[in-house]
């Protein structure tokens, strides 16, 4: 498990919006909170330390924040903050620009100007969901005469990198149980290649980017362009290659920099495999045929998918499948067996 979790819940009810605000202040730059239900607070929020880069995905009670320029001089860290709202509605006023928030519109600010978070009028207990992200500026490889110009505005990330990003760090959330401590630094890397990548797209700026950070972003693309295709029986390495506008031989270059010893085909067939796997051990699924699940991972050749998922799980599909019928445990997947996205079952029509 990734980070550690603050539950209102479980402090007394005088004091959940002190102590919560505490835990604030201790992660982020401090700033003065304020909010009409301090007395009846509820909120739930994990902190996630990815190396140098913290993300925080919260839902709370409709909350002010105000950074003045006394804090400023008091304390700055010297980071940048991104906030991706998911529920709610905020305004915001930083950098000489005052708008206002809701579901899938992100911010940035720099700590080291007043900025200020408030709630429209009339809004009641209502709670807001995000995710925020605090980093290093040092981190960041564009000039900050660029970044100036983001400071903010409302930031909107619907396609493109900007999408990869906020899927990024909804995902983080999802899978922060099943993720390890060792993960984290390599998380925290990506994320920070996303948001150069990203930025550098808004300020159409690409040719500013160290060539390395391009390369992970690109990598982080191709992976997500991956899991998204699965269903796809002709999703093959030249394929993925033409889809990005490179050659074949560079796209396998950037999986061995990458993953060293993974190739981009046993890193399809090992997500197909564990996504079948995991839909013949759903009950939901108990009467769909072995070869329809196969067929909707992309799995086409009957005979094929069966050597294949004897390869990795040491059984067949039918006798897995068994087994958990029987009331076993599953077998576990052999080294090298990978997750995979949701079933294209419960996704797809």
């Amino acid at each position: 498990m990734i980070g550690t979790v603050f539950q209102s819940d479980d402090v007394p009810r005088e004091h959940r919006f002190d102590y919560w605000g505490e835990l604030m202040h201790r992660a982020i730059a401090p700033s003065h909170m304020s909010c009409e239900f301090a007395d009846d607070f509820w909120a739930r929020q994990r902190l996630m330390e990815l190396g140098p880069v913290l993300v925080w995905p919260t839902e709370h009670l409709v909350t002010g924040f105000r950074r003045t320029e006394k804090l400023v001089r008091q304390s700055d860290p010297e980071m940048y903050h991104l906030s991706l709202v998911l529920g709610g509605g905020l305004g915001f006023e930083h950098a000489g620009r005052a708008e206002a928030y809701g579901p899938s519109d992100l911010w940035l600010s720099d700590t080291s100007r007043p900025y200020e978070v408030h709630a429209p009028a009339g809004l009641g207990r209502q709670v807001i969901r995000g995710v925020g992200l605090d980093f290093p500026k040092a981190l960041l490889p564009l000039p900050p005469a660029g970044i100036r110009h983001l400071l903010g505005r409302r930031l909107a990330a619907r396609e493109g990198v900007g999408a990869l990003l906020t899927g990024f760090l909804t995902g983080l959330e999802e899978q922060a149980d099943a993720l390890q401590p060792s993960d984290a630094p390599r998380l925290g890397t990506v994320l920070v290649d996303l948001l150069s990548a990203w930025f550098a797209q808004v300020l159409e700026a690409e040719e500013t980017l160290p060539p390395e950070t391009r390369e992970r972003a690109l990598t982080t693309r191709i992976r997500a362009f991956i899991r998204q295709n699965l269903h796809d029986p002709e999703l093959t390495p030249p394929v993925i290659a033409a889809a990005h506008h490179i050659s074949l031989s560079y796209l396998h270059r950037l999986f061995q920099e990458d993953t060293p010893g993974e190739t981009v085909a046993a890193s399809i067939r090992g997500q197909r495999l564990a996504g079948a796997r995991r839909d013949l051990a759903d009950p939901g699924l108990a009467a769909t045929p072995v070869h329809t699940i196969a067929t909707r991972w992309g799995l086409v050749r009957a005979s094929d998918f069966t050597r294949a998922f004897r390869g990795a799980y040491g059984v067949s599909p039918t006798e897995f499948r068994a087994q958990v019928r029987s009331a076993g445990e599953p077998e576990q997947p052999r080294q090298g067996a990978v997750d995979a996205e949701p079933s294209p079952l419960r996704t797809r029509s």
